[in-house]
């Protein structure tokens, strides 16, 4: 799948044209990051006198324009546990010992009035629990590198990680566009920042002979333009600092202990890379090789210079220089050394934007509008009022005040547009590495709007057409009494008392579960579903008082709540959950177990710190405020991609990755269901609104249903992404290749809010793909319950009889599963 340049004879013409006439040059840059070189005005520069006006080159060397890709699954953060726990159900024997004058009494607390409108307000800002110890010993594998000193807590899973973590050496992406340290490596003397950007027809398919492909990947490595200095070499080091949920600031130095010579402000959808030059030597470098360099005038009343750029690859980029000075001399030469190098101005203070273009002067015509400015970081704002939800991200600009800013927009900010947004998207379309078209937009923010929010969803089952279900069939109930009675009695400590946060997690999500069931949906006697009620608490008390296996620290390196599992020397143990892997999937099961107790019990929540301890295991995971002093804003969710990212502090050559959107959703739905029970109505309605995002983002990226535009066509009869990577998509988990595998960790746990994120057309497609076949026949473990309670989405009658059958096989539950739920979940959906 790699392909080359044909060879070409080394020739460099240059031909020399009279100056453009002189003048003064200014700048406007307002909000400039405190860490971006910035001059003191006025500044008289004098740049060269005359410019050539196009140069040329030719040479016999290959130029590198195949890249490298990882075809095998990188597993850096990852084990390959099954997200079972060990061992097999096997079916009850005994039954629940209950009192029949014990009764619940479900009740939420009074719901609070949003301020403002604002669903972005703080759950608590006070310190985790005493009882969880605090930490400053973090594994060194997980440490940062080059990170400038930082008030508060830092950010572990967003899209920068790369940069900060190992070798520093991993791309980082902003979509469209990634870039990476070229750090010297491969003996090539390239010390600056690259920039690439790949096409679909770049990727790579494979294994070879596949259909259909098992993954798509994009190749790494292409450093189509490295923005650089003289001055850096061998003793260039890179800091970052800034660290917020939508950018960062990454910085070159000569030296350590130096001034930064260039900083690049990286934030996600950016329309050019930038660099802020400090005094430094122009060097552009590339390892795809220059074949023609056009100067093609100044713009915006001579603030900014452009060259046109065509690599050897034939892909077209602009060059946007931009003195910061209050008057200039002359024009910003840029000269070709070679095919592989441009010298620019020496101790040029300014910044030097880079961009593709691939829609000609159409194209050219909107970068010119923009030069110049470009964005810093952003931020997220939204309010609901009924079913419908508006937010808005919002971006911090530097750079010349009188341009526009461009950024990109990924498929599902698209469709979700307000009209006066989508006014202002432009021709310039550019592909991403792994979430389809990425269009260019004039604007400094975006404003979507989601109109159908699941407010109506709650603890019963629920589905589009049937809205919540409240009441069972007798036949259902009676069912449902008859398996909860049963499980109930189960030796919950089994199940619970484990080493891993998210099989405990997902045990007690399951009983608390049945407990709701049987109390509100069954036919039992007075007293089962206290007598179960009890056991349950019992159980999470364990977890509060933080007496677990492997108690939680409170991680003063990073800032949030972490398993002490990998301080014995595994940090891969219960799947990384030390160096922030998956906290959403472990904390979300805890959480639902929490939101159900209080429903059930409402005093449980003020007593000792059980209300406390569940709202800091949720503002480790999704805390909405920018000024918590323990926690990052929505550590897991990333706001610009619509999903949360699971990787934690683990370099990643192809980047974050996220497996399982269920168990996304789930850790979503669990919160809203706190905020309900608990009065908290702002976190109600901000997970409302986060599910409907995800719920778009997953149909774009992760449900390859027949019409999906964005994955090629060749993927999309996998019908699920896997695997999806910044970099690729690969059909495959972590522990297994099997299709109930690999299809199934995008179904558990099936809970009220699977019926909005999983559409009917979708599970109809994936089941008759893979499903109907006679596959399922050969499913003999947990998976079996799996796939027959996600049947329940288009056929609730077939799922509700397998699951009522006298001869059901126990074996066919996981353990975050519980027949009592699967019964009344099918029977609710119109099954019984």
């Amino acid at each position: 799948m790699r392909w080359m340049i044909g060879s070409l004879a080394l020739m460099i013409c240059m031909q020399n044209v009279q100056a453009l006439p002189q003048g003064s040059i200014s700048s406007g840059s307002p909000g400039v990051a405190n860490s971006l070189p910035t001059a003191t005005l006025p500044i008289t520069t004098t740049f060269n006198s005359s410019v050539s006006s196009v140069q040329s080159t030719t040479t016999n060397v290959l130029p590198g324009t195949t890249g490298s890709v990882h075809t095998s699954l990188e597993t850096s953060g990852r084990n390959s546990s099954l997200p079972f726990a060990t061992g097999s159900n096997s079916a009850p024997t005994a039954t629940i010992l209950f009192s029949s004058v014990e009764i619940l009494k479900p009740s939420s607390q009074p719901a609070q009035q949003l301020i403002n409108g604002n669903i972005f307000a703080p759950i608590a800002t006070g310190a985790p629990p005493a009882n969880i110890a605090l930490r400053a010993d973090f594994p060194e594998v997980g440490r940062g590198v080059g990170i400038k000193s930082h008030p508060g807590p830092l950010h572990t899973n967003k899209f920068y990680a790369n940069i900060f973590l190992a070798n520093q050496t991993h791309p980082v992406w902003t979509h469209p566009y990634s870039v990476a340290w070229a750090k010297g490596r491969n003996d090539s003397d390239i010390w600056g920042l690259s920039v690439s950007h790949i096409d679909r027809d770049q990727i790579v398919f494979g294994p070879d002979g596949q259909v259909p492909p098992q993954f798509y990947i994009n190749p790494l490595e292409i450093q189509s333009i490295v923005l650089s200095a003289a001055e850096l070499g061998g003793s260039t080091v890179l800091t970052t600092d800034t660290h917020q949920a939508f950018s960062v600031n990454a910085n070159l130095l000569a030296h350590v202990g130096g001034s930064p010579l260039i900083s690049f402000p990286l934030v996600q959808g950016m329309g050019f890379v930038t660099a802020v030059y400090n005094k430094a030597s122009v060097v552009l470098r590339s390892s795809v090789f220059f074949r023609e360099v056009v100067y093609a005038g100044d713009i915006n009343e001579k603030k900014s210079f452009k060259y046109r750029i065509k690599l050897a690859d034939d892909t077209n980029w602009l060059i946007y220089v931009t003195p910061n000075v209050a008057k200039a001399s002359g024009i910003p030469a840029f000269k070709i050394v070679d095919s592989t190098e441009i010298s620019g101005p020496t101790g040029f203070l300014g910044t030097i934007q880079v961009a593709k273009n691939p829609a000609e002067g159409e194209g050219e015509n909107i970068y010119d509008s923009a030069a110049g400015a470009y964005p810093i970081s952003a931020a997220v704002s939204g309010t609901t009022k009924s079913r419908t939800g508006t937010y808005s991200i919002s971006w911090r600009r530097a750079g010349v005040s009188n341009q526009q800013l461009l950024m990109f927009a990924l498929p599902h900010h698209v469709e979700s547009f307000i009209p006066a947004i989508a006014e202002r998207i432009t021709p310039i379309r550019l592909m991403t590495t792994s979430k389809g078209m990425a269009t260019g937009v004039l604007s400094e923010t975006f404003v979507f709007q989601e109109p159908d929010l699941p407010v109506d969803i709650g603890f019963e089952p629920w589905s589009p057409k049937k809205g919540n279900t409240h009441t069972l069939s007798e036949r259902a109930a009676h069912a449902v009494n008859n398996a909860a009675r049963l499980e109930l009695a189960e030796n919950m400590t089994r199940y619970t008392d484990l080493d891993s946060m998210y099989f405990s997690g997902k045990a007690l999500s399951k009983y608390a579960q049945i407990v709701y069931t049987v109390n509100d949906l069954g036919t039992a006697e007075p007293g089962v579903a206290a007598a179960g009620l009890r056991k349950v608490q019992k159980e999470f008390a364990r977890f509060v008082n933080n007496e677990q296996i492997f108690p939680l620290a409170y991680d003063t390196n990073w800032g949030g709540l972490v398993s002490s599992a990998g301080y014995s020397g595994d940090v891969y143990r219960d799947f990384g959950n030390t160096l922030y892997n998956d906290h959403h999937f472990h904390y979300g099961y805890f959480v639902h177990a929490a939101a159900i107790i209080a429903y059930l019990d409402p005093p449980w929540l003020d007593q000792g710190t059980n209300k406390a301890w569940v709202q800091t295991l949720i503002r480790d995971y999704a805390n909405p405020v920018l000024d918590d002093p323990y926690f990052p804003f929505s550590r897991s969710f990333d706001w610009f991609h619509g999903h949360s990212w699971a990787k934690g502090v683990f370099d990643s050559a192809d980047g974050k990755d996220e497996e399982s959107t269920s168990e996304d959703a789930m850790s979503i739905y669990a919160f809203k269901m706190w905020g309900a029970v608990t009065g908290d109505k702002a976190m109600e309605e901000r997970a409302n609104l986060q599910l409907a995002i995800l719920k778009r983002s997953v149909d774009n990226y992760f449900y390859l249903k027949e019409d999906n535009e964005n994955q090629p066509p060749e993927f999309l009869p996998n019908k699920v992404s896997g695997i999806l990577f910044e970099n690729k998509l690969d059909h495959t988990t972590y522990f297994g290749s099997n299709t109930s595998f690999i299809q199934g960790i995008h179904m558990l746990p099936l809970n009220p809010s699977s019926a909005y994120t999983r559409s009917e057309e979708f599970v109809q497609q994936e089941w008759e793909r893979y499903f109907e076949d006679g596959y399922l026949e050969t499913v003999q473990d947990g998976w079996r319950g799996v796939l027959m309670a996600n049947l329940a989405l288009i056929d609730p009658e077939r799922s509700f009889e397998f699951f009522l059958g006298e001869e059901f096989d126990w074996g066919f539950l996981d353990g975050g599963a519980s027949r009592t739920w699967y019964l009344a979940w099918s029977a609710g959906l119109g099954g019984g």
